[in-house]
């Protein structure tokens, strides 16, 4: 009887130790997952224009098809390379992270350049020759998948960076939590997007109430003002979560500036507000990260266009002549 009793009481130790590591997974996965908010606001903001154009019946399976390409991404490829760089080279998660910016302030950037001297896209030329919609579907899924490979990147690497875990084995688990609740959250809420469109026309059309009717026909009109206000958030979240990267690394390798006179000139707005300071300075800081990503990505442009990608295409085409 005693040895039962010991055994409980063993039981009762092990599960209090389990529920306390539950809990402190799930506080490091909160805390984690909140540094890559604006990766994340990015990632929901990208992703309806990959249904667009296609029947209202495909746009969920299309969306569930990118999203099992998010969950592929971050738990079986990402996952065990960021562990490894974690445990055996610590020392390249900040290039990484910058080299993750400089490609968020980049895009950002573009996006900002291309609003500003709009042109013919040879994107849309091409999917417009496309006469299969199935080919076309698998298409923009795998491009899709791709654009994800590269902000989900981004967030677990922010992710691991932000987490303190006692052990690999929490911490891999904490990022599991993260990978997995950001897929979530970001694919659910733009499966409801994409879908806001076909419930306002349902009410429009068959709600009893006249009231139901007008919001119906209001939520119809109300859609493209939304999804053109979240590609406006998402590109100020790539700019600003771009420029913020560029900063913390170039801080860690001990240069001071632009993080130094951002610092200044937030602090100096702060200083100006009494109960709202904390708000200004925040508010204040994530605007000059922007505009310092914008200025950067700018700077950049070029140099992905001119050289990076005749560089690339010069090397597919040796490898394509090899073959």
């Amino acid at each position: 009887m005693s040895g039962l009793l010991a055994l409980l009481d063993d039981v009762a130790a092990i599960a209090k130790v389990a529920a306390t590591s539950v809990d402190d997974i799930a506080a490091a996965a909160a805390k984690a997952g909140g540094k890559t908010a604006g990766v994340v606001i990015d990632d929901a903001a990208v992703t309806p224009k990959y249904v667009q154009g296609f029947a209202p019946a495909r746009e969920l399976p299309i969306i569930w098809k990118i999203a099992r390409g998010s969950f592929f991404n971050k738990l079986v490829l990402l996952l065990p390379v960021a562990m490894l760089l974690a445990n055996f080279a610590p020392w390249a998660i900040t290039p990484l992270l910058m080299l993750g910016g400089a490609y968020l302030c980049f895009e950002g950037a573009e996006k900002v350049f291309h609003s500003l001297f709009p042109h013919a896209s040879h994107e849309i030329d091409a999917d417009m020759s496309v006469a299969d919609p199935a080919h076309l579907e698998e298409e923009k899924v795998r491009g899709a998948i791709k654009t994800d490979f590269i902000l989900s990147a981004e967030i677990m690497t922010i992710s691991l960076a932000a987490i303190e875990a006692p052990n690999v084995w929490m911490q891999a688990a904490t990022l599991a939590v993260v990978g997995t609740a950001v897929t979530i959250a970001v694919y659910g809420a733009v499966g409801v997007i994409v879908k806001m469109d076909d419930i306002g026309l349902y009410l429009a059309r068959n709600a009893g109430l006249g009231a139901v009717r007008a919001f119906g026909r209001g939520l119809v009109k109300f859609m493209p003002r939304l999804l053109l206000l979240l590609s406006i958030i998402g590109t100020a979240a790539m700019l600003w979560v771009g420029g913020s990267i560029i900063e913390h690394g170039l801080h860690a390798f001990h240069v001071a500036e632009p993080g130094h006179t951002i610092q200044a000139l937030a602090e100096g707005a702060a200083a100006a507000f009494g109960q709202g300071a904390g708000v200004v300075k925040w508010l204040v800081t994530a605007a000059l990260d922007g505009v310092f990503g914008l200025v950067l990505g700018l700077v950049l442009i070029p140099l992905a266009t001119q050289v990076l990608g005749p560089l690339l295409a010069a090397l597919r085409g040796k490898k394509a002549g090899g073959h």
